[in-house]
């Protein structure tokens, strides 16, 4: 199988601002292709190694929700059940509205928030920083326990009526802290148990330890009109500070190319790893890859670009691929801040995990591209 164009194409992405960027294509979870270019760091000209660590920032999403499935597997809760059976501070909620004269004013939720509105985005919460989060990140610098969290969010008002509309935010969040209420454990602890050391994930954490840090990429903005790079300061979620508090289901992991795709390869496969491991049954995975949107919160979805797919339980999932222009298959997939990104197609036992780190991420312009390429040397 010739690889070749994928080859071009990653060599070219230095001429968008990419300063590096790492690419690992797998069949049947065998790896068929393996390519990195450019660097880690550009001051020190250290190239991106197999070992370089990336911050995945919303590949956590995935993890989080594949840990969640693991406890509605474990007959833990229904997907329609509402949150407050089990997190009681989201029993009475407001919700925000706005006139058209601007006129702002806030009353009872008709709805109650279900657990599949979590996953699905559909909850009302978005990444707006509420009042009382604010309060909450400024007094802790960011440091504080998800429980800490969800008692500052749940007191301010929704920003619509859950269920209803399609909103990217904090919704994968709220979902980790139910996992740590019926688990007994913390995020990390139950992705450790349950997920990375089963995998053999020897890479992936919240916090990166003080004796691989120096395998961590250095992350970069890029001007696209001077054409400059710079460092990107504002790196959040202490990723490198080992008495970081908050663990976020919805951004806070950093991995390796070759850690996450021993993650993406056993969903493809259907839940069961290559060491026998069992992650998730095959049925939950359709459940999860299945499009979870009424048309209202469909067109809500394509309004942020994503055309030809749908959402699942945390994924994006192809629809149709005449609508985005994809010569690809059935696939689905997330990707990163940074522009990190992961496409798993059983179909045809595809999988691909690219890395990158840069801001904007240029991902409209990368991933489509990318998808196309790949799938035109198969």
């Amino acid at each position: 199988m010739d690889f070749s164009k994928v080859t071009n194409f990653m060599n070219s992405l230095g001429d968008i601002g990419v300063p590096g960027a790492d690419l690992a294509i797998y069949l049947k979870g065998e790896e068929v292709y393996r390519y990195r270019t450019g660097f880690a760091d550009l001051d020190s000209q250290t190239p991106i190694a197999p070992d370089t660590l990336y911050p995945i920032y919303s590949m956590t999403k995935i993890v989080t929700c594949v840990a969640a499935l693991r406890l509605y597997e474990e007959g833990r809760f229904l997907m329609n059940d509402p949150i407050s059976d089990y997190l009681p501070e989201f029993k009475e909620m407001n919700v925000q509205h706005t006139r058209e004269n601007g006129y702002v004013f806030t009353e009872p939720a008709k709805k109650q928030i279900r657990i599949v509105d979590l996953f699905t985005m559909s909850s009302g919460l978005t990444y707006n920083k509420t009042p009382h989060l604010e309060k909450l990140d400024k007094k802790t610098m960011g440091s504080h326990t998800i429980k800490d969290f969800v008692a500052a969010i749940s007191k301010d008002p929704l920003y619509f009526e859950p269920g209803t509309h399609f909103h990217y935010g904090y919704s994968h969040d709220i979902l980790a802290y139910l996992i740590e209420v019926l688990s007994g454990k913390t995020l990390g602890e139950y992705f450790y148990d349950h997920i990375f050391a089963p995998l053999g994930m020897e890479d992936t954490f919240f916090r990166v330890p003080h004796n691989k840090q120096d395998r961590f990429v250095t992350c970069y903005t890029y001007n696209k009109s001077e054409k400059k790079r710079k460092k990107f300061e504002g790196l959040p979620l202490g990723f490198l500070d080992s008495d970081f508090k908050y663990e976020s289901g919805g951004g806070g992991l950093v991995s390796t190319i070759d850690d996450y795709a021993k993650f993406a390869n056993t969903l493809c496969a259907g839940g069961t790893a290559a060491n026998k491991y069992r992650l998730l049954g095959k049925a939950t995975i359709e459940l999860m890859r299945k499009n979870h949107l009424d048309d209202i919160r469909l067109k809500d979805y394509h309004g942020s670009g994503d055309g030809g797919y749908g959402y699942g339980l945390g994924v994006r999932t192809m629809l149709e691929p005449t609508d985005d222009g994809s010569n690809s298959f059935e696939g689905f997939g997330w990707s990163g801040l940074a522009g990190t990104h992961v496409r798993m197609d059983p179909s045809t036992q595809l999988t691909f995990v690219y890395a990158q780190q840069m801001m904007p991420n240029m991902e409209e312009y990368i991933y489509p591209r990318l998808r196309n390429v790949i799938y035109g040397c198969l």
